[in-house]
């Protein structure tokens, strides 16, 4: 099974499922939409690198001669029992059994007597912004890496191991493992940028041309950051546990490059951050937009009204149409019957129209539009271009 549909994944992740309250401990709730286990080892040493699938845990095997590391990677922890198995296999505790099945841990790190328990967070393969646990297993000449899906960020790593004079090879586990965590962390900068992007794009049209779809995909592009500094923001503290820990299992030099791996983790919290602000701030000025737009039609509509209600006025005064009662020998209306009383009326509604409009001028309330100055890349093109 390759890829849950997009409509279980969502599913999959609303519903994060644990233990009973007062369960024991170990006890593992798995999600049946979970995929099922697939185990891939590669060995590699001085002797070389050896590639292949194991049907179960009986078949992994560790330190075969000239292969003094091991790298097992297993796809799927749908099938608890066969979790079990490998956990049993390489020495796990049942707890840190029941944290590989029992998905959506915090990243986190553990230590025990003989391996180092590591969880992170990393983006599917699909290069959705959706992510993944992965558990990490550090022992002396093993790691042992547990994932929800098929299909990772890691066949860099596996070409390295293959090339015939790398040094790759002959660094041990805990290098190993570093680089498995720094290709999971690396594979958060494509989304940034595609999300950079995206906001680019997003903060032109909202100065330009705002309609209603941009509300939403900002609205999309927050959850999106949300969720990954979610996955981001907790990655500090298992990677200062790291360097700070006294373990044998990781070298001295290989600590060097877990400040490296930190590094990146900072500059991913200050992207995420960044964006988190400029998405907000763009949301602001979209609702700034759509209300200065409001409130330009009600302006226009207020001043319509206002231009007509004298006119209004004049028309039902003189459209009454009072007329000359002979009983009383009076006119009830004197200008009904003047000869050039309606042209008058005309011109009369007129001139109160555009003295209106003009007072409306000399008050600001109507503005001539400006023409838009030139954009600054044309101005670096024109100034480049003047002798």
């Amino acid at each position: 099974m390759s890829r849950l549909s997009s409509k279980k994944r969502k599913a999959t992740r609303r519903r994060i499922r644990r233990p009973p309250p007062g369960a024991s401990p170990g006890t593992i709730a798995l999600d049946p939409a979970a995929a099922p286990s697939r185990i891939r080892v590669i060995s590699f040493g001085d002797a070389g690198v050896k590639d292949r699938e194991a049907p179960s845990a009986a078949q992994i095997s560790l330190g075969e001669g000239g292969y003094e590391t091991v790298w097992i990677n297993i796809d799927g922890v749908g099938d608890g029992a066969a979790i079990a198995a490998i956990g049993e296999r390489l020495g796990l505790h049942m707890l840190t059994v029941a944290d590989i099945c029992n998905v959506y841990q915090r990243p986190k790190v553990e230590e025990y007597a003989e391996y180092l328990y590591i969880v992170v967070r990393m983006p599917q393969a699909a290069g959705d912004l959706h992510t993944e646990q992965m558990s990490i297993c550090l022992k002396a000449n093993a790691v042992a890496t547990f994932q929800e899906y098929a299909g990772d960020c890691f066949d860099p790593i596996r070409e390295r191991l293959k090339e015939a004079n790398g040094r790759f090879r002959r660094r041990g586990a805990d290098y190993l493992a570093y680089a498995i965590l720094d290709a999971a962390i690396d594979s958060y900068f494509p989304l940034l940028e595609t999300l950079g992007e995206r906001i680019e794009a997003l903060e032109e049209e909202v100065l330009a041309r705002p309609h209603d779809g941009i509300l939403g995909e900002l609205h999309s592009i927050r959850r999106s950051l949300l969720s990954l500094r979610r996955a981001v923001w907790p990655l500090r503290d298992p990677l200062n546990m790291l360097l700070r820990s006294e373990t044998p299992l990781i070298s001295a030099e290989t600590r060097v490059y877990l400040r490296d791996c930190y590094d990146h983790v900072v500059q991913l919290i200050d992207l995420v951050e960044a964006h988190r602000e400029m998405a907000t701030s763009l949301m602001e000025v979209y609702l700034s937009q759509i209300g200065q737009r409001t409130n330009e039609v009600m302006k226009v509509l207020a001043i319509i009204g206002t231009v007509f209600m004298p006119l209004t006025f004049i028309a039902g005064v003189y459209g009454m149409n009072f007329h000359y009662d002979p009983e009383k020998s009076r006119w009830n209306m004197p200008e009904l019957y003047m000869k050039w009383g309606y042209p008058l009326v005309l011109l009369l509604m007129a001139t109160v129209a555009a003295t209106t409009l003009l007072l409306f001028r000399r008050f600001g309330w109507i503005r001539r539009r400006r023409r838009r100055a030139p954009s600054s890349a044309s101005d670096n093109h024109h100034a480049n271009a003047s002798p």
